[in-house]
């Protein structure tokens, strides 16, 4: 294949998961339901924590930023942040405990009911991910997952899930991406548009 149709290819694939996504009514309404309860957390001062790994880590701190910093209006922060970003943090309970604990420790000392937990995994299966998932649920805190296809085992962990529809993981983050996007410029727009 030559150089130009990977690219091809790559763009054409990524649009076809996107119309999908597009034209799945029921899918578009859980978008809505995670933007709606992000919103009601905010408004009750709780927080959005993520978690991913790898590519999946980056999106987490991307969409964090988003929120805590800005997305197309001035307006307060939000908090909101990726709990990977504290390196000593997550090599020391790596080191100590395991990696399967780095994000589930972390929420049992900074997490309460009310707050929102999104873990990101494309395949669902990540050990970290569905820890954190189960100790987010036992201090009460809402959980979300984004995930591919399948959702794998984070399915039974996540009062929403967000599955993208396809098995190809630099499809499914791109996805996730212009998912947090839209679900970002909801509650902005919804906590700070004026009447």
């Amino acid at each position: 294949m030559k150089n130009w149709e990977i690219i091809s290819n790559n763009i054409s694939n990524s649009i076809k998961v996107k119309n999908e996504i597009l034209n799945d009514e029921s899918l578009i309404n859980q978008i809505l339901d995670v933007a709606e309860t992000i919103q009601n957390s905010f408004e009750n001062n709780c927080k959005l924590l993520l978690c991913g790994n790898g590519g999946s880590a980056a999106d987490a701190q991307h969409l964090a930023a988003e929120f805590s910093g800005r997305y197309y209006m001035d307006r307060d922060p939000l908090h909101a942040e990726a709990l990977h970003t504290d390196t000593s943090f997550m090599t020391a309970v790596a080191n100590d405990y395991s990696y399967n604990d780095v994000y589930s420790r972390l929420i049992r000392g900074i997490g309460k009911k009310g707050d929102i937990l999104i873990g990101l995994s494309t395949s669902g299966n990540s050990t970290n991910i569905v820890n954190a998932l189960k100790e987010a649920k036992e201090l009460g805190i809402k959980t979300i997952g984004f995930t591919g296809k399948n959702g794998g085992e984070i399915n039974q962990h996540c009062d929403i899930i967000i599955k993208v529809p396809s098995r190809d993981t630099p499809r499914i983050q791109e996805a996730h991406l212009l998912i947090g996007h839209a679900i970002c410029e909801l509650v902005e727009k919804n906590l700070f548009s004026k009447p």
